[in-house]
């Protein structure tokens, strides 16, 4: 149990790392001064131009998923199919992914505040194998789908964060669900739970930290990708 405390511990203080702003300083300025005053990688894309907002992603979304592999390594959890994995061991690796999650969006260095969480959640869910690294790649499909589709990633981050839950629980369900009394497939619905709570969670407040693009969005005045 300590390995986990340390590991839940260090997810948080990894999280915490404000890439986006450390790029920023690099150049001489506050990313939370300027854009959308965010230290996510959109924000620093805006400002900064497509490469730093590039490697801003990438790092956040290994903050995220380095812990969490560490963690799948360390109590063998990786490559195990679901259902041998207990409930307690889900809720620990699913409590460091949290972890590094949170420390993003209020992190130590920054007087707990930060970003908004969907590249370090993206990175901690795909490195959760096979647990949610299927349901993750599924969201970034939404989420590009969306993007393309609206232009806002303010809208597909949200509209992505939302499809986790749902796609993990199309893969929680049994292959013979349609075929099996109703209440074996709710016990096997159950049993692989913890990550249906989490992500719904997660998603929640995910949407939260955007409610300042909700209300620009309502206004007409959240900024469009310039990706084609």
């Amino acid at each position: 149990m300590i390995g986990w405390v340390l590991c839940i511990g260090g997810a948080y203080i990894l999280g915490s790392i404000p890439f986006g702003y450390l790029l920023g300083r690099a150049r001489g300025l506050d990313i939370r001064q300027h854009g959308s005053k965010n230290v996510g990688a959109t924000n620093v894309g805006r400002v900064l131009g497509r490469r730093l907002g590039l490697i801003c992603f990438f790092l956040d979304v290994s903050k995220g998923a380095v812990p969490v592999i560490v963690a799948g390594v360390l109590d063998d959890l990786i490559t195990q199919p679901i259902t041998s994995i207990t409930p307690l061991q889900m809720w620990l690796w699913l409590a460091v992914a949290c972890a590094a999650v949170l420390g993003h969006m209020h992190s130590l260095f920054l007087g707990l505040r930060g970003g908004k969480g969907v590249a370090t959640g993206f990175g901690a869910m795909l490195a959760m194998w096979p647990l949610l690294t299927f349901p993750a790649l599924g969201a970034m499909v939404v989420w590009y789908g969306m993007l393309r589709l609206t232009r806002y990633v303010s809208v597909a981050s949200m509209t992505a964060s939302l499809s986790l839950p749902l796609a993990y629980l199309v893969r929680a369900l049994p292959p013979d669900a349609t075929d099996v009394e109703l209440s074996q497939t709710l016990a096997r619905v159950w049993q692989t739970s913890p990550p249906l709570i989490v992500t719904t969670v997660l998603a929640l407040l995910i949407v939260f930290k955007h409610r300042t693009n909700i209300a620009r969005l309502r206004r007409g005045e959240e900024p469009k990708s310039n990706s084609s």
